[in-house]
């Protein structure tokens, strides 16, 4: 019998350990402001979060909107197991895959999607299926990455080359660290209208100089996370990821030290 097509990438670089699920929540705080900054569900009643993972943004999402009935769904169980832990009858979580939500039409009236699709393989397909569960007049926010607007200062070689093999790996499992640029192409393409997008900077430098030190610490953590995986690979070696956390270290020392990354919103509705 042939596997059925999920439309999510072949692996995820970053894995399901404890520890990985410790990080993913304290990244949803630490980004709850860039994340949530365009959100509003104010007026809507049933929200469908895709790609849910721990439940670390559903927590937020239940915090900012207590009115709110928030439905998850993941493909792991794993993850899914731990937002039950995390949330328990505050939201209801099922393990499904997103090219085939096990709902109605029309069943909510609002979508969350964070950090998702850059790990899928039809992005497309699973945004007109996650339509198929819209109500007329729901909305639909998303936050996604766009991976080559990273940069720091002092020049960081080995960061560089790190990413880029970062970037790469994603790649090649069928995911697209640079899908937070197409965000309307594909919303458009899979029937939503009144699609908007903005770019979330974060520009960091002797201006706030706090806060760029918790974000090269929160840097260091993502990059460090998908270590071994790209160890195990082949695709960096032990002196290169060596050579990296020292550049990040000088980094966060440095006092002229700059750091710039990009993150795509978008928002669109359905009529």
């Amino acid at each position: 019998m042939p596997k059925k097509d999920t439309g999510v990438a072949s692996g995820y670089l970053h894995g399901f350990s404890t520890t990985e699920q410790e990080r993913l929540r304290k990244q949803a705080r630490f980004l709850e402001h860039l994340v949530f900054s365009g959100v509003d569900f104010s007026h809507k009643h049933h929200v469908l979060e895709v790609g849910s993972g721990v439940g670390a943004q559903t927590e937020i999402l239940l915090e900012r909107f207590p009115h709110l009935k928030v439905t998850g769904i993941d493909a792991q169980a794993k993850q899914v197991a731990a937002a039950k832990k995390l949330l328990g009858k505050r939201a209801h979580y099922d393990v499904g895959d997103a090219l085939h939500l096990p709902y109605a039409d029309s069943t909510f009236d609002g979508a969350f999607i964070c950090w998702f699709l850059e790990h899928v393989a039809k992005p497309v397909e699973i945004l007109a299926e996650l339509r198929r569960v819209l109500r007329t007049s729901a909305q639909v926010f998303i936050s996604e990455v766009q991976n080559h607007t990273l940069y720091v200062h002092p020049y960081s070689p080995a960061t560089l080359q790190y990413w880029f093999q970062f970037n790469d790996h994603q790649w090649e499992l069928g995911g697209d660290p640079f899908v937070g640029a197409k965000l309307a192409n594909y919303l458009l393409a899979a029937g939503y209208q009144a699609v908007q997008t903005k770019m979330n900077e974060i520009h960091l430098d002797n201006r706030t100089p706090k806060r760029r030190g918790e974000m090269i610490d929160y840097w260091t953590e993502l990059l460090l996370s998908g270590a071994p995986e790209l160890l195990k690979t082949g695709r960096v070696t032990k002196q290169l990821v060596q050579e990296m956390k020292l550049e990040l270290q000088r980094l966060k020392s440095e006092p002229n030290s700059v750091f710039f990354y990009s993150a795509m919103f978008a928002s669109a509705q359905v009529y």
